[in-house]
């Protein structure tokens, strides 16, 4: 019986030796390895021209799969060979991957980019007085349209107070803020927004007499996915105005003393400013209160009284909208929220407008 205790403590003994070196193997296989999270040479931020980003993975023998549209990367995403062009806004997202080995944690960077002369305006809500309105993201002019830059692409300039290339041109109706954005996205090999009735976006190939009739203001569309120049909605307009998602709530665009943004009848001396020569708004944008009114795309209707989102404006009517007031203009007239309208043939020393484009 002794003999028999004594076996069977062997074969425990034995037992557990063998478990304590199964276990000990065990923990000292290496464990699975995790590729290295990848890199960009770019941080990711506002910039003014395409850019080109490299990325890098420290894991030696790694493939990078990359995507700029948001979506998470997998294996069936573009596989990395050069670098990456951002010609756009772009949500540039990459993950590294090596066979036998866990792939990577994702990398992410927000490239925006802003074309010269313009002003990222991320997308919002806001209240216009009747309603709530949404705006998607869009690029608006930091400064309204100059003389020089009116006369480069339409060969003339038609404003009263002419011999100054950085005063913002006017004396300009809807019809030729419309003829010069289609001309300058041709110029610059951008997609034109606009069309005029059945013909194409090339206002060469409009028929003679478009501009020349009020009633023909409804025959021009707009392509709003299209990334050349346009006018700027009339909501579009007010929420830049406001100082989109950094607005302080000031009754002109960019503070509660207008002389202090605004070029308008007490200060101007009866005449337009150089450009840019007043303090911006919250978001960097100059002369949206005062100096010219500027033209927009919509035809004059009430306000809805129902939640917007991009809104275009009435499909019918008479008059085109614009905004801001002008440097003949009395204080209460230049208020952010008020409006007036003309016929898109109108031409008035105090009318111009600014450029937009939409951000893609």
């Amino acid at each position: 019986m002794k003999r028999t205790k004594t076996l069977i403590s062997v074969f425990i003994l034995l037992a557990l030796v063998l478990m304590t070196f199964s276990c000990n193997k065990k923990t000292t296989e290496p464990d699975v390895q995790t590729v290295a999270k990848p890199t960009f040479n770019l941080p990711a931020g506002f910039y003014t021209e395409d850019q080109t980003v490299s990325i890098s993975c420290a894991t030696p023998g790694a493939s990078i799969y990359y995507s700029l549209d948001g979506n998470d990367p997998d294996e069936s995403s573009m596989l990395y060979t050069s670098p990456v062009v951002i010609d756009s806004n772009a949500t540039l997202k990459a993950r590294a991957y090596k066979e036998n080995w866990l792939p990577s944690e994702i990398a992410e960077a927000e490239y925006v980019i802003t074309p010269a002369g313009f002003v990222y305006v991320a997308g919002g809500t806001f209240h216009n007085g009747t309603s709530n309105v949404t705006v998607s993201s869009l690029y608006m002019g930091k400064y309204e349209l100059t003389q020089a830059e009116y006369a480069a692409v339409m060969g003339t300039n038609p404003s009263f107070l002419a011999g100054n290339p950085n005063h913002p041109v006017e004396q300009v109706s809807w019809f030729n803020a419309i003829e010069y954005c289609n001309r300058r996205s041709i110029m610059e090999s951008l997609t034109p927004c606009y069309s005029y009735d059945t013909y194409d976006s090339n206002p060469d190939n409009w028929p003679s007499g478009w501009n020349s009739n009020d009633e023909n203001h409804t025959n021009i569309s707009c392509d709003w996915t299209a990334n050349g120049y346009r006018l700027p909605t009339e909501m579009e307009w007010m929420f830049a105005a406001k100082g989109g998602n950094q607005s302080q709530g000031y009754t002109y665009s960019g503070s509660n003393n207008i002389g202090d943004v605004a070029w308008y009848s007490n200060n101007s001396g009866s005449t337009t400013h150089a450009v840019g020569t007043k303090a911006p708004n919250e978001l960097g944008i100059y002369d949206m209160t005062g100096n010219v009114w500027e033209w927009c795309w919509d035809i004059y209707d009430y306000y809805p009284g129902e939640d917007q989102t991009d809104p275009h404006g009435a499909s019918s009517g008479s008059f085109r909208m614009s905004r801001g007031g002008s440097w003949s203009d009395y204080a209460y007239v230049c208020v952010i929220s008020d409006r007036s309208m003309n016929n898109a043939t109108d031409e008035y020393v105090n009318l111009g407008f600014r450029l937009c484009r939409t951000a893609n």
